[in-house]
């Protein structure tokens, strides 16, 4: 967890009695997410977004953030993802990050007009348009299948492995898991679709993608661009332990994808394509 959480003083009061203690948080950071582009006699920047975020697994939630967003559609695209080492401690240090796209790559950065700032609880307030949300989406389709049993454990099993969140309380996770419940991936954030974009970026890596043979498991409540970067994965269930909006449950019919919520023990919510669920 080094780099993650921040070491505090705190006043603790239960009923009459108050204490002084110390606490951990987690930390909460920008990282401005900046892309080279353009032939190699002529290499242009574009700054692409700042997000706030959890420090770490950086390269994994860029790359999985262009993925998500249809900048690239594999690694096989891009040069390099590394920190600038050119920006000084006080003008960000370790919080800049450079994508460079190969010069093969056509990126026209008015294709991503977005606002500059994404804040840790909503990633897509700064899209243009509904429309440009969706991006590169394809409908889900296959014969994947899992059984109900299983679902109803995967909360516990990503809980068990959410450290920062056991010691701070402040994170979203995410796990991708096989049909047998296998945990395949899992990653924490203060911001959910950052959480997201980490995991995705790390099956794009792994060459995963499509991720057509399981399961998302959502630590928090299922919006619309989390919905949104899961179809772009290819991914065909997603569960949560929280409630789906009616954006995510609308955009989840439309392309196919199995969605769940209030996940617990004793059972759960389907609200889309229950087909999958035997």
């Amino acid at each position: 967890m080094t780099g993650k959480v921040k070491p505090v003083n705190i006043v603790r009061t239960e009923t009459n009695l108050s204490e002084s203690t110390s606490d951990l948080l987690v930390i909460e950071e920008p990282l401005e997410i900046r892309v080279g582009y353009g032939p190699e006699e002529n290499r242009q920047q574009h700054c692409l977004s700042v997000t706030m975020r959890t420090p770490g697994d950086d390269e994994h939630l860029c790359l999985g953030f262009l993925f998500t967003e249809g900048v690239i559609s594999s690694t096989n695209e891009v040069l390099s993802a590394k920190y600038c080492r050119n920006v000084t401690e006080q003008d960000g240090g370790n919080n800049v990050m450079r994508v460079e796209l190969k010069p093969v790559i056509n990126y026209n950065p008015a294709d991503y007009n977005r606002n500059f700032y994404t804040n840790s609880s909503c990633g897509v307030c700064g899209k243009a348009s509904i429309e440009q949300v969706q991006v590169a989406c394809q409908p889900i389709t296959g014969n994947f299948e899992v059984n109900r049993e299983l679902i109803s454990q995967l909360p516990g099993k990503l809980l068990t492995l959410q450290d920062v969140f056991k010691h701070t309380g402040g994170v979203h996770a995410c796990g991708f898991f096989n049909r047998d419940g296998e945990l395949l991936v899992h990653k924490e954030d203060v911001g959910r679709h950052n959480a997201l974009d980490k995991l995705i970026g790390v099956l794009l890596i792994q060459e995963n993608l499509p991720a057509a043979e399981g399961v998302l498991m959502l630590s928090g409540r299922i919006s619309f661009e989390l919905v949104q970067k899961a179809i772009r994965a290819g991914i065909p269930v997603i569960a949560a332990v929280g409630a789906p909006t009616s954006l995510a449950v609308e955009l989840a019919n439309n392309f196919g994808v199995t969605l769940i919520g209030f996940v617990k023990d004793s059972g759960f919510n389907i609200y889309s394509h229950e087909e999958r669920i035997k």
